[in-house]
C-alpha cells in the first residue's frame, strides 16, 4: 500500500474575501469551485494551480488563532515552485506584500523567499 501524492492543502482563513483575492488575484490560483454550505455559515473555496486541485480555503463564523511562526511545532510553510524569484518578489511588493530577503539553499544552491498569507500563514517561493 502506497501514498498516491498530496490531495490538497486546507486553509481556514479569518476574512474569507481578503483571503481568497490573496490567492486567486495576487498568487494566480484558479477557481474550481466556490461553495457556500448554509448549516455552518461557510465557505468552501477549491483551487488549483496549474489545472492540479492543491488548496481548499475555509471561512467559518468562529475560528480559533493559531500561532503560526516559521519554527513553530507543526507545519512549518507552504512552499510554491517558481522560475524567477525576483520577478515574483517585485510583484507581491507592489501589492504591499513584504518578503524576506532573497536566501540561498545550501544543499540545492537554489533562491528562495518568505512572505505571508494575509492571516500570517508562512509562505515560501522556491526557485525550481
Amino acid at each position: 500500500m502506497k501514498l498516491k501524492g498530496i490531495h490538497h492543502i486546507a486553509i481556514i482563513v479569518s476574512d474569507y474575501q481578503r483571503s481568497k483575492h490573496f490567492y486567486t488575484e495576487i498568487l494566480g490560483l484558479s477557481v474550481i469551485q466556490e461553495t457556500y454550505r448554509e448549516g455552518r455559515d461557510s465557505y468552501k473555496l477549491d483551487l488549483a494551480l496549474n489545472d492540479h486541485y492543491v488548496i481548499e480555503l475555509f471561512s467559518f463564523p468562529a475560528y480559533v488563532p493559531r500561532p503560526s511562526f516559521p519554527e513553530a511545532l507543526g507545519l512549518r510553510h507552504l512552499a510554491f515552485a517558481v522560475e524567477d524569484i525576483e520577478s515574483w518578489i517585485v510583484k507581491l511588493e507592489n501589492q504591499g506584500i513584504k518578503t524576506e530577503g532573497i536566501r540561498i539553499d545550501e544543499i540545492t544552491e537554489r533562491k528562495f523567499t518568505f512572505f505571508q498569507d494575509p492571516d500570517g500563514l508562512p509562505l515560501e517561493l522556491y526557485e525550481s
